[in-house]
């Protein structure tokens, strides 16, 4: 739930910003949303390609819309195939065992878990990924720091700016096929 004080914090800042409750942060251009060719892959899979920090979503044959993301850290990714398994907004986070076992002064405090919202570092939505039926632990989430895109730096999911988050979870049905290479 979110309270008072955050609600209010971020009507103040949509309007400031001409309408959005989540103003576009600078990026480098080169990660902003684009229509692309891409082949290989049926419309509605969702590729990462963890080397060039892309994520594509296939809209037609020969057709995706490319976005910017943050990957995990070299060892911290997941490789291979997956499916959309459900779909959250404003998700709750609790740290793995493992971020928790990896970096305690930084994450043991979070154990029990927290609540979604703008402070959250699942950001606006999150497309948790499964395989064989299983949660996988790995997320394609928004971030609540844009200067990670672009980059190598979580600890394994995908990351994407708040607004690019929300338009792919619009998109993109629990079931669809995800691609991490």
């Amino acid at each position: 739930m979110i309270d008072r004080r955050t609600l209010l914090l971020g009507m103040g800042g949509m309007l400031l910003t001409g309408g959005s409750a989540l103003a576009a942060p600078r990026i480098n251009p080169k990660y902003a949303p684009t229509r692309v060719r891409f082949a290989g892959y049926a419309p509605g899979t969702v590729v990462v390609d963890t080397r060039s920090h892309f994520l594509y979503y296939v809209t037609a044959p020969g057709v995706a819309i490319r976005y910017g993301v943050g990957v995990g850290r070299q060892g911290l990714s997941l490789k291979g195939r997956a499916v959309v398994g459900r779909k959250a907004e404003w998700p709750w986070w609790r740290p793995t065992d493992n971020m928790i076992k990896r970096s305690p002064r930084k994450y043991a405090r979070y154990a029990g878990g927290m609540p979604g919202g703008p402070r959250n570092p699942l950001g606006a939505r999150a497309l948790y990924l499964y395989r064989d039926g299983r949660d996988t632990m790995y997320r394609i989430h928004g971030t609540n720091d844009p200067s990670s895109i672009g980059r190598s730096v979580s600890n394994g999911c995908i990351r994407m700016l708040n607004d690019h988050v929300i338009a792919l979870y619009n998109r993109v049905p629990v079931g669809a096929p995800v691609v991490v290479r």
